[in-house]
């Protein structure tokens, strides 16, 4: 009697007419967020909110995603005839994958832990995978430099202070007035595990915000 062996539909090639055809694998999801491999070196001073935007866009571009409109997460307090920016409505909808095509998050609710259940679970926002344009990953803490604050002028929920003190760098137009509210990208140091709202820098000049652990990098959102 001839021996009948059965393979596993999964494991094998599907043959159809004459040829073989074999699955290809799922398309790796387009990036939709990075950390800027490099600041502006002007300190908080970004050129406002839309010389943020416009660095991320520049450094997407150069690293094949220009298609997509980019984002700087940044929120801006209010001033006299200017309303407060919320960093989390500037960013779209989700979902965000990093240069890898690793989830990020896949709602602004999650991302920002927005329900009890979500607060508990946290965003997938950590070392490995807040990568820059270029897939690298950033130092943290215990590494020399540290370069893991990034610049955010945000409460966690991603909004915008309503107190009076400046925790934006005159809405990112100084690198002297202020101070600059920062997460950690690696979610260490200090016992404060907040992505996006980790401390406040002593200042706002570039030697200020290396001290407290960073080079004046921010995050971008595509925000299609």
């Amino acid at each position: 009697m001839k021996k009948i062996t059965l393979v596993s539909l999964a494991a094998a090639p599907v043959l159809l007419g004459s040829a073989f055809v074999i699955a290809a694998p799922a398309p790796q999801p387009p990036m939709t967020f990075f950390v800027t491999s490099v600041g502006m070196g002007r300190g908080g001073d970004l050129g406002g909110i839309a010389g943020a935007d416009e660095h991320c866009q520049n450094l997407a571009a150069a690293a094949g995603g220009g298609g997509k409109t980019w984002r700087a997460y940044l929120s801006t307090q209010a001033r006299p005839g200017q309303p407060a920016v919320n960093a989390r409505e500037r960013i779209g909808t989700g979902p965000w994958h990093n240069s890898k095509g690793e989830t990020i998050s896949d709602t602004l609710s999650e991302l920002h832990g927005d329900t009890l259940i979500e607060a508990q679970r946290g965003s997938q926002l950590f070392k490995e995978s807040a990568r820059t344009e270029k897939g690298v990953t950033v130092n943290g803490a215990g590494q020399q430099p540290n370069m893991h604050d990034m610049l955010t002028g945000s409460q966690p929920d991603g909004r915008a202070f309503a107190d009076t003190m400046d925790h934006t760098c005159n809405n990112w137009t100084s690198s002297t007035l202020g101070s600059a509210q920062v997460g950690h990208s690696d979610r260490q140091g200090g016992g404060n595990t907040s992505w996006n709202a980790a401390h406040a820098t002593r200042a706002c000049s570039q030697s200020a915000l290396v001290e407290t652990g960073g080079t004046g990098m921010f995050y971008c959102f595509a925000i299609n």
